[in-house]
């Protein structure tokens, strides 16, 4: 009898490290326990993709994994098993793709996405069309994701200028806000302007999320070359004209490397 291969043999593993003579650790956690380490593999498979083939494939293991592991919990508890849980996601696709599964016919991706919202909200027991979208992700990200339901009803800037134009009116309303010294306004129209610098990026087809961790990462990048130049740089006794030169002087360096 030849060996399990594939997802039957991570199966056969979660479910012997579980057992009876199994891994100490492994039969400590409970589904809830895991809620920090599927985070973190999540994070750690977005960054694999920027970081060629092989870091990708080991990243989605070490996700796959956690989906393997909740799934031999639930098994045991008797409440699903991951088979269930691929059939039940197939089923999804099937219904949410009835242009390949069926008879419906679209003109472009966009009505691909309106009909898809739509069948969630129908089908899936959504009761608004922004359901379903987990509040616990990042902010840009989810602004992003309630302007793109949002526009897939048409309810969007027709231009990206438009947006910019609604940018400098969130500006204005945020100087306002300040000078007023009221903080809860303050707040709030902080957060106004900030959508929609999102909303610009999503017009622009740029990523918000890449983008500021990428603009934070030539930050740290820059910040370190000041402290290789100078590492006085760190002992609060610099003045602000002269970190800004130091500055600059790091921005040249990495230039060059074209960072």
């Amino acid at each position: 009898m030849t060996s399990p291969r594939g997802i039957e043999r991570l199966k056969t593993i979660m479910a012997t490290l579980r057992g009876e003579c199994g891994c100490p650790w492994d039969r400590k956690q409970t589904i809830p326990s895991l809620k920090p380490y599927v985070i973190e593999e999540a994070y750690e498979v977005v960054e694999a993709m920027d970081q060629g083939p092989d870091e990708l494939q080991d990243e989605l293991g070490d996700l796959l994994l956690q989906v393997v592991f909740i799934a031999q919990m639930a098994q045991e508890q008797g409440l699903f098993d991951f088979d269930s849980v691929a059939e039940r996601i197939s089923d999804k696709l099937v219904r949410r793709h009835p242009h390949v599964f069926g008879t419906t016919q679209v003109k472009d991706a966009d009505e691909v996405v309106q009909n898809w919202n739509q069948i969630k909200k129908d089908k899936e027991a959504k009761k608004y069309l922004m359901d379903g979208i987990p509040t616990a992700m990042p902010a840009t990200l989810l602004t992003q994701r309630y302007a793109d339901r949002a526009a897939s009803v048409g309810f969007d800037w027709g231009r990206w200028e438009d947006t910019l134009a609604k940018i400098a009116e969130e500006t204005a309303e945020l100087k306002e806000a300040v000078a007023s010294g009221d903080r809860d306004k303050t707040f709030h129209e902080m957060g106004d302007l900030l959508a929609a610098v999102v909303n610009l990026s999503r017009k622009l087809g740029v990523n918000p999320e890449d983008s500021l961790r990428h603009c934070a990462l030539r930050f740290r990048a820059r910040f370190n070359k000041m402290e290789e130049l100078d590492p006085t740089v760190t002992d609060g006794k610099h003045s602000l004209d002269d970190l800004e030169a130091l500055w600059q002087r790091a921005k040249k360096e990495l230039a060059k490397k074209k960072l």
